[in-house]
């Protein structure tokens, strides 16, 4: 797979999700109309979807219909979406932009954004218990399971609760590592569970998954650090060097630019590692690592 037919891959999967996004969030009328117009302003129109695209590429590995994987990636979307409606909050980060728009709290209200964000977390194990995504029940219990323990205490939101307390200034690390792989990590390894878990793939198979999209998520993360320092808010689409004035202790703290350079790189070369036993079929997912590392956004 060339670095051209991967982006077309992942402007294909971004195009499949939205447009599935937008039949799970209808237009409605009065008050719950608003509260849909929110839901969808904080997860239409944006972002690259590489989760979904991860979700899909796994699934792809073991012949999935993509119907079902597309059911579960948009789940998992509106899970991601959730918790950045969430995070941009006054109370969390306070984040007036978003994807180069205003974020979903200065577009409508507080109130409304904290529903949506409840809406979008609901509604997305709604969509994964549905007979449509696996006619095995079993699957979908998985599924939901794995999703809950990805996004929950133990997962996304844990990291939060770290990131947001006065520990997070001063962590080392080992303490980086941990939070990330919580708060970033943890919804980027689900997607490739997700798609083991509907290609109902054998334990050493989607160990070699999880593997990957854990060192996967270690690396986006320092390029996100990196980004911090080295972006600008126009091309990133959110605040740039939101962390240094906040005093968060980052991998760049730790390690300097090219330190963090180089530890990224070394992630990326162990996670395409853990590819080796899908061969060929893997391409896309050994390709996602080198966008991860050259993105600027």
């Amino acid at each position: 797979m060339t670095d051209a037919s991967l982006q077309e891959s992942l402007a294909e999967v971004a195009g499949e999700v939205e447009a599935l996004l937008e039949q799970l969030m209808p237009d409605a009328a009065g008050p719950i109309g608003r509260l849909r117009a929110a839901m969808r302003h904080g997860s239409l129109n944006g972002g690259k979807r590489l989760r979904p695209f991860l979700v899909v590429r796994s699934a792809g590995l073991f012949d999935v219909p993509r119907e079902r994987a597309l059911r579960a990636a948009a789940a998992l979307e509106m899970v991601h979406c959730y918790s950045l409606i969430h995070d941009d909050l006054p109370a969390m980060d306070d984040s007036d932009l978003r994807r180069g728009r205003p974020t979903v709290h200065k577009a409508f209200d507080d109130a409304t954004a904290v529903l949506a964000g409840d809406a979008l977390l609901t509604e997305a194990f709604g969509v994964l218990a549905e007979p449509a995504t696996h006619p095995d029940a079993a699957v979908r219990c998985r599924l939901v399971a794995g999703l809950a323990r990805a996004a929950g205490s133990e997962g996304m939101v844990g990291g939060q609760a770290i990131d947001l307390s006065a520990e997070r200034h001063d962590l080392s690390l080992a303490g980086i590592e941990r939070l990330q792989a919580l708060k970033t990590g943890a919804l980027i390894a689900y997607a490739c569970e997700a798609g083991a878990l509907l290609g109902e793939a054998v334990p050493d198979q989607r160990r070699a998954l999880l593997d990957y999209a854990r060192l996967l998520g270690l690396a986006f993360q320092i390029v996100d650090d990196l980004l911090d320092v080295e972006g600008t808010t126009e091309e990133l689409g959110k605040p740039a060097r939101q962390d240094a004035e906040l005093g968060k202790a980052t991998f760049v703290l730790h390690l300097g630019v090219e330190g963090a350079r180089e530890r990224a790189a070394q992630l990326a070369e162990e996670a395409r590692s853990r590819l080796d036993s899908f061969g060929e079929n893997a391409d896309a997912l050994r390709r996602t690592i080198d966008f991860v590392l050259a993105r600027r956004s």
